[in-house]
């Protein structure tokens, strides 16, 4: 029976590795929807050539610049204008110490127009000062020979963009007649607070939703995503709680880390866990797991060879990658043992017990 038992551990031990933790990895390459890509210096290369491709960037800030050149305010409801009528002060309202030129100006109705003297209503809303002041020209100068007649906004009302999320002071920002950009908005906001994420900033405009790079528009000087806002723009700041790596297997602090300004390499990322367990990782199988589309793809580099610390060093990390230091050989077999030990010690007591009531049973015989 002693025999039969030995016989039993020893079966259970070896087709226990089939089963122990970190073998399916092993089989990734044969699953066809998963792609395993070894980490090389032609990968890093390869990476750093699509990300630093500016062709499609220096066309979107030429057209920024554009438009900025190009850029009017139009007129709209709850605006203010100042006219003033040169060398005749009946027409013009003064402001002084104690009126604003906000509060003597010619309030634009909710239907866009205006009353003037000697003219009577006019429309304004959506012309530009110098639309209005060409219009109220032409129409004065009926009593008015050669009038000089200048036309400003004293108060900006009608349209408004908004920055909330992750910056100082969160609320509108007017639209004026100087263009005002998204980097613009949010200085004017006070600035971002230590917990925003200036990668995955959003502007929501007319049901669209557009990815803005403020990182790099502060750190590189790229405005190719540096819109010129309009009414009703709405500019998000999100915080950085989702700009985390995970970071498992067989390091010294399984866990997930934020990652500083959306930067974060490979070898930070297993620095930070403490680095690898020498005696039971398996440092020829590091594995980066990216779920990016349909597909996920999944990066792997053996750390045992000599270039490894620079590849690991160059290789960026995205948000959401999870890290995976895989288990030594060694270290699966001896932690299948111990799992069968106390199966092991039970099995033996049940056989001891079973052979002290056989010998009871026939000594009584």
């Amino acid at each position: 029976m002693k025999s039969n038992f030995l016989a039993l551990i020893l079966l259970l031990s070896l087709s226990g590795c089939a089963f122990s933790p970190g073998m399916t990895m092993r089989g990734a390459p044969e699953t066809p929807n998963v792609k395993i890509v070894p980490i090389t210096p032609n990968l890093i290369y390869n990476q750093e050539l699509s990300k630093h491709s500016h062709d499609s960037q220096s066309l979107a800030v030429e057209k920024r610049n554009q438009e900025i050149i190009r850029y009017q305010y139009r007129v709209g409801p709850r605006d203010v204008l100042t006219i003033i009528v040169w060398d005749h002060p009946e027409l013009t309202i003064p402001a002084g110490e104690f009126r604003s030129a906000e509060a003597v100006g010619h309030l634009v109705a909710e239907d866009g127009t205006i009353f003037y003297p000697y003219v009577g209503t006019v429309m304004v809303a959506g012309k530009t000062v110098a639309e209005i002041r060409e219009d109220l020209t032409k129409r004065i100068s009926v009593t008015i020979a050669n009038p000089q007649l200048d036309v400003r906004v004293a108060a900006f009302r009608s349209q408004k963009s908004y920055i909330v999320g992750e910056v100082a002071n969160p609320g509108p920002q007017p639209i004026t007649d100087v263009p005002l950009t998204i980097v613009e908005a949010v200085n004017l906001a006070g600035g971002v607070t230590a917990e925003a994420d200036l990668i995955n900033v959003t502007l929501s405009r007319d049901g669209t939703v557009y990815d803005v790079d403020l990182q790099a528009a502060y750190e590189q000087g790229e405005l190719s995503h540096d819109y010129i806002l309009r009414d009703g723009d709405i500019v998000n700041i999100p915080d950085r709680n989702l700009q985390k790596v995970f970071v498992l297997g067989e390091v010294a602090r399984p866990s997930s880390y934020l990652m500083h300004k959306g930067r974060m390499t490979l070898a930070e990322a297993i620095s930070d866990a403490g680095g690898v367990d020498r005696l039971s990782s398996n440092p020829e199988r590091v594995f980066v797991i990216r779920s990016e589309g349909k597909t996920p793809e999944i990066y792997h580099l053996d750390s045992s060879s000599p270039e490894a610390l620079v590849l690991g060093d160059q290789f960026k990390l995205k948000p959401r990658d999870v890290v995976y230091v895989e288990t030594a050989g060694v270290t699966r077999w001896n932690r299948l043992i111990q799992q069968l030990v106390p199966t092991t010690d039970l099995l033996r007591n049940l056989s001891e017990i079973q052979t002290q009531s056989f010998i009871q049973s026939q000594t009584f015989k």
